[in-house]
């Protein structure tokens, strides 16, 4: 009984689900296109149900069904969606096809002017196309579908009722206060008025989106907003033991695991199946054109081999990038956190630059922060074009069954991705049947201030060194440059002579480097073949107290040789500053400022 409660409140939840608020206009506006018709939208809305109810029995009955892909399903729904969309703009086109105004002539008393003016059979034909969609929007219908129909059929087709009964009821309500409306719009009653064509468009659109697999991409911003699906996972929960069947009574000694296994199955079953999910997630790429393998003792990883065992968190970065380091406690104490409870990240390291390359480079700075997870090189961006990534970093979090559950590029919001997380291995516990507790609260890490960093990412190379204020910006040869009188906030300038290369600007011999900025701390991406050393002034004075982490406060200056990122200052308060780094010697190689 406390399910069949659940199910009818789910069914009116459905309507507000992001995965079926964008196709409201499609089953309200198409009952509504033909004028202030009452029985349209009973039509639609009756014929809908019915879909649905026939479309569970196909997915559990059939065993011809179990084979066939979501995608048919997609372009079934999605393509007769899209002609009744053509017939909704074009009304004359029904007429056209051999055979319909004969059909329409014969047929009158029941289609009145043909297949768009009240046509009872096309009605019929939009709710109908509009099952297969319905019911992959929630969690309780595949409780129902997985765990109450094998056991009972009688319970699993009043739960079903149920649910398709609080469904129908409120399209009909929402249809219903629609029409009273458009009882004062008279040219929504016009067959080929401009309403008629708005609702034509829109069966069009959301015909492509059905068939295209796109609606995730429509739904995702509105989950942030509503998520009906936690609401009912809440009440599941609460009533745990939903397959009947089992009514024997036990022993003492026997009660404990059949409610326990009663209890681990209604948790499984509250949770989309992968048929649901893959009308709402992308599944996760491949790794590809992997160069090395790091922390895994050798041997080659693919993503795919944790499907049906584990929840995986990629983490698109490179080690000289600020952003991304600034991610890795985050990174590295989720892993401490959560690897023994089913979390396994998989660190994809793409490069930026050339020494990023170099593996040994890379196993250092695994070292140097203390990342003991895996971590694949993938220096030909094999795996970053598989993903269809462009930022670093980017997480992307992997349930157990490989979709693409969260995707967070850049910082920030750590509490969603680790609550993100928290969902997946809960899911997993779940489906493995473990007794696994998964913590509830998130890590306690102050992240830095941000708010006041005004100066973006400075690059010193040819390709990319926009902000060069002397010189000649683009150009890859040996420039001179002079210091000049007055400079600019967010401006590089340089002294003396230098190499600029695509990538980096290499000093020639003793030269300067002058930025004006605005921010925190300052960063600067370099490197040497031997060592250089380069002292550093703030606003014309030595560092000295304000001296990062790579600056020896009394001297001023750091020693630059490694390939990596080397932190030159680091000021409590943020402020605007000019920064002034002379530089001893030639082979000094600069990549990059970047500031926090």
């Amino acid at each position: 009984m406390t399910l069949l409660v659940i199910a009818f409140f789910a069914g009116i939840l459905t309507v507000l689900s992001p995965c079926v608020l964008p196709l409201l206009p499609v089953i309200v506006g198409g009952s509504l296109a033909g004028g202030t018709s009452y029985r349209r939208a009973l039509t639609v809305t009756v014929s809908l149900g019915v879909s649905v109810f026939l479309f569970t029995f196909l997915l559990k009955v059939s065993t011809a069904f179990i084979m066939v892909p979501p995608s048919f399903w997609n372009w079934l729904s999605g393509g007769i969606l899209f002609l009744v969309g053509l017939f909704f703009i074009f009304p004359d086109l029904w007429d056209r096809i051999p055979g319909a105004a004969r059909a329409n002539r014969e047929s009158s008393q029941l289609m009145s002017k043909g297949f768009m003016c009240q046509n009872f059979w096309g009605d019929v034909l939009v709710g109908a196309a509009l099952g297969p969609v319905f019911t992959t929007c929630s969690p309780t219908y595949f409780v129902v579908l997985a765990s109450v129909l094998p056991a009972s059929l009688a319970l699993g087709v009043a739960d079903i009722l149920a649910y398709i009964l609080g469904l129908c009821s409120f399209l009909l309500l929402i249809s219903f206060v629609g029409q009273r409306i458009l009882d004062r719009v008279s040219p929504a009653a016009d067959g080929y008025g401009w309403f008629k064509r708005i609702i034509g468009v829109l069966f069009l659109i959301i015909g492509a989106l059905v068939v295209t697999d796109s609606l995730a991409a429509v739904e995702a911003p509105l989950y942030s907003i509503f998520d009906e699906t936690r609401i009912e996972q809440y009440f599941l929960s609460r009533g745990a033991a939903v397959a009947p069947g089992n009514s024997q009574t036990a022993t003492s000694t026997q009660s404990a695991p059949a409610a326990s296994d009663a209890k681990a199955a209604a948790r499984s079953a509250a949770y989309l199946s992968p048929a649901q999910k893959a009308l709402r997630y992308s599944r996760a790429a491949e790794l590809s054109s992997i160069d090395a393998y790091l922390n895994t003792d050798g041997k080659p990883i693919l993503l795919s081999q944790y499907r049906g065992k584990n929840v995986v968190l990629v983490d698109f970065w490179t080690y000289s990038c600020i952003n991304c380091l600034r991610t890795i406690p985050y990174l590295t104490s989720w892993y401490q956190k959560y690897k023994d409870q089913g979390l396994v990240i998989v660190g994809v390291h793409t490069p930026e630059f050339a020494f990023e390359h170099v593996e040994q480079n890379v196993a250092d700075a695994l070292t140097r922060l203390g990342i003991r997870y895996p971590v694949v090189l993938d220096n030909e961006y094999g795996t970053w074009n598989a993903f269809g990534n462009q930022f670093w970093p980017r997480e992307y979090l992997i349930d157990i069954d490989g979709f693409v559950v969260h995707d967070h590029a850049g910082e920030g919001e750590y509490d969603v991705t680790e609550k993100a997380i928290q969902d997946a291995l809960a899911e997993r516990a779940a489906r493995l049947g473990t007794n696994v507790a998964i913590a509830s609260s998130t890590v306690n890490i102050s992240p830095p201030d941000l708010s006041a960093v005004q100066s973006p990412e400075t690059y010193f190379g040819s390709a990319r060194n926009e902000y060069l204020g002397n010189g000649t910006p683009g150009a890859s040869e040996a420039q001179t440059f002079a210091a000049p009188q007055s400079i600019y906030a967010n401006t590089l300038y340089l002294d003396g002579s230098w190499d600029v290369e695509p990538q980096y600007a290499e000093s020639l011999g003793a030269a300067s480097i002058v930025y004006a900025y605005g921010a925190h701390d300052v960063y600067l991406v370099a490197s040497a073949a031997t060592p250089v050393t380069v002292t550093v002034f703030l606003d014309g004075k030595p560092v000295g107290a304000r001296a990062g982490t790579d600056v020896d406060p009394k001297t001023s200056t750091a020693v630059i040789q490694a390939d990596r990122l080397y932190s030159l200052v680091h000021d409590s308060t943020p402020g605007t500053h000019t920064i002034q780094i002379k530089v001893g010697g030639a082979g000094l190689r600069a990549y990059t400022f970047t500031f926090g």
